[in-house]
């Protein structure tokens, strides 16, 4: 399999993580954000992408990808938030360099309350996560950075899974000035 093909797998897994109504469909999707306190995040006014990559750990072969291009959901769902912050896409002299990164385990384990007996237990819990950077291209220095992390929901539609996806990456950038 190429490394093209994973990745668009791994990314595929990601709008599953991403997979079920309004909020149930994202109760469970967690968000954080992080910024370089001495940058100007409004001064930035142009991007380029510089990458993507992802990570696939499923010794079962469990995770079903979606049927969609998810490396194409996520740049698109990512520009449009860029271009709404007032910061547009140039691939001459960019003040910023925009990456990704998709992970999925389908073999995360998580404590879980058992209502029968009064202690947790371990149960598997497949996990996907995404993580946006925002680097400064002039110093080579990441500025900001989102992670979403949910669960693997392998059973729902696409438009479910973009639902998720969308939702992730919207709520990343909702603090961003």
């Amino acid at each position: 399999m190429s490394m093209r093909t994973r990745l668009s797998f791994l990314l595929l897994t990601l709008v599953f993580l991403l997979g079920g109504c309004a909020t149930e469909l994202t109760s469970d999707i967690e968000v954080n954000t992080e910024s370089d306190p001495k940058a100007n995040l409004s001064a930035y006014k142009t991007y380029t992408w510089l990458g993507s990559a992802g990570i696939l750990n499923d010794p079962q072969g469990l995770w079903k990808p979606p049927g969609f291009d998810v490396d194409t959901e996520v740049r698109k769902l990512i520009d449009g938030q860029l271009k709404s912050k007032g910061i547009t896409r140039s691939d001459k002299e960019p003040d910023l360099l925009v990456g990704y990164v998709v992970g999925i385990d389908m073999d995360a384990m998580e404590l879980k309350k058992n209502p029968e007996k009064n202690f947790e237990t371990l149960k598997n819990v497949p996990k996907g996560a995404l993580v946006v950077v925002l680097i400064d291209a002039d110093t080579g220095f990441p500025i900001w950075v989102g992670e979403a992390i949910a669960n693997i929901r392998n059973k729902g539609s696409d438009e479910e899974a973009l639902k998720r996806l969308s939702y992730a990456i919207n709520k990343m950038f909702s603090n961003f000035p």
